[in-house]
């Protein structure tokens, strides 16, 4: 901490001790507030200048700028709606003026007073009087806005947030759009469930998930990396239309599109396939971007993305053949040279259906701009997908590629325990062989399988690239409050706190 700033944190103590001094408590338990800042300027907004409102108002946010020294003194307000200028004058505050001068910004505060309108055109509102409600022991950054370090921005969100209105107005539509979606399904009938974060065994997606322990029970945990298969344990149950949106954690690496915990919403139809489920992804996130936006012709980091439907379909070996990497027909021997001769690395460790979906991670998606489904993949990649009714090697899967970005997965989910078994215990092979990623052999999923899953389609979307792509957001952590950082020093926890967590 610099000299400079330790000063500073020292005046605003002394100030917090002389406030104290006075009788005056300086974090109080309430106030009541009987108006906003955006309802000052609505309900006011005929005020001509000069004139004053003859009801007096309550605010209450916090000081962010000040200015005047003398007997006359100019701020701003801001609470969560924005900001509105005050004017305080020592003839009116009286000898609480003492006090009201030595208010430093970022002091949380509330008013009463009447408004007005300045000479300059500014609603006012003039302090009649004022309560302390929180005195602010840092100062605010001078030079936040527009900050380039963004890593102490995402470390202090709550700055962030306090300075920056447009990284609000991102976390509001955020708010918006996820409650916007669960309006939606439920109108479409379907029921918001909540199924366990802990999992007593990995499965759902191909990631490698957090373990942790249970010492009551003695036994090894994994954080959720999908809800998936406990989701299609309710669809054995006799539920017909499920969702749940929540986190899921991967033990991955960090990206502008990554995050070790992030949020999705999974949703699960009986009696529909991947073509039901396109449709339906496509009529939530028309509606989201209608309501949200206003608009379906959006802008995504100075790229014009066209949301209107129906969006490309296009299976990955046809994605592929429009790269110039034709497979189609060709045997695992030919796939494998293509791969090497395009610069696949290991194609001599990977399946078959891996190189396949190397070969499309590398050269296809990026490229994929507007709104495309991405269907038909490897039954190797998909071991919980349905074989494709006419395609061998294949499953009935999609995913929803927007500017570059993978936002949903989706497929005809396998009902058939019979070969979800053999799916499985190829799974299995592949962990012993090394990959972390490989789904688990879960005896009690396949016994619910054998008490029979209707038809089923689910689809899963990634709320924070959505939120990413309809806020025009470069990076996931623009979107999440509080994205997850290597801590500071300060940060980390002591010694001592390590030996207790480790007991």
């Amino acid at each position: 901490m610099s000299e400079e700033l330790s000063e500073l944190l020292k005046v605003r103590r002394d100030k917090l001790d002389e406030l104290r001094d006075k009788g005056i408590n300086p974090f109080p338990y309430t106030y009541e507030a009987s108006i906003t800042a955006a309802e000052v300027l609505t309900k006011f907004k005929d005020i001509k200048e000069g004139e004053q409102a003859e009801e007096e108002v309550s605010l209450a946010g916090r000081l962010m700028t000040k200015r005047g020294h003398g007997k006359a003194s100019f701020g701003h307000l801001q609470d969560e709606t924005g900001r509105i200028q005050i004017y305080a004058r020592e003839d009116v505050i009286g000898a609480k003026y003492d006090i009201y001068r030595k208010l430093d910004m970022g002091d949380i505060i509330g008013i009463k007073g009447h408004v007005f309108r300045t000479k300059t055109g500014e609603l006012t509102v003039k302090v009649a009087d004022f309560t302390m409600l929180c005195k602010s022991l840092h100062p605010l950054p001078e030079k936040w806005h527009g900050l380039q370090d963004k890593e102490l921005r995402y470390r202090e969100r709550y700055v962030d947030l306090m300075v920056n209105q447009e990284v609000k107005d991102v976390f509001v539509k955020r708010s918006k759009i996820v409650s916007l979606i669960r309006k939606f399904l439920e109108n479409k009938g379907f029921l918001e469930v909540e199924t366990p974060l802990l999992h007593v065994m990995q499965g759902g997606a191909a990631a490698k998930p957090f373990t942790t322990h249970h010492d009551a029970l003695d036994m090894p945990l994994f954080l959720r990396i999908a809800p998936e298969l406990y989701l299609k344990r309710l669809i054995v149950g006799g539920f017909e239309k499920v969702f749940e949106l929540g986190r899921v954690f991967r033990n991955e690496g960090i990206s502008y599109k990554h995050n070790p915990e992030f949020s999705i919403i999974e949703i699960y139809q009986a009696y529909a396939d991947y073509n039901d489920v396109m449709k339906l992804t496509e009529d939530i996130i028309v509606t989201a971007a209608q309501e949200i936006l206003g608009t379906l012709e959006i802008e995504y980091k100075g790229e014009k993305i066209n949301l209107a439907t129906p969006w490309k379909r296009i299976t990955l070996i046809d994605a592929l053949k429009e790269k110039g990497i034709d497979i189609a027909g060709k045997s695992e021997a030919e796939i494998r040279a293509i791969a090497k001769q395009k610069g696949v690395e290991g194609t001599e460790k990977l399946g078959v259906g891996k190189i396949i979906n190397t070969l499309y991670d590398k050269f296809v998606e990026a490229d994929l701009r507007q709104p495309t489904f991405i269907i038909d993949h490897p039954i190797e990649t998909s071991p919980l997908a349905k074989k494709h009714r006419s395609k061998e090697g294949q499953v009935e899967r999609f995913e929803l590629i927007i500017a570059g970005m993978e936002l949903a997965n989706a497929f005809s989910e396998l009902n058939d325990p019979i070969d979800q078994a053999e799916r499985f215990k190829k799974q299995a092979e592949l962990k012993a062989a090394g990959d972390e990623e490989a789904e688990s052999m879960d005896e009690d999923f396949l016994r619910a399988l054998e008490y029979g899953m209707p038809p089923t389609g689910g689809l899963g979307i990634g709320i924070d690239r959505l939120v990413m792509i309809l806020t025009n957001q470069a990076s996931i952590r623009d979107v999440l409050l509080f994205p997850h950082m290597k801590p500071l020093a300060r940060s980390q926890p002591s010694e001592e706190e390590v030996k207790i967590l480790d007991k």
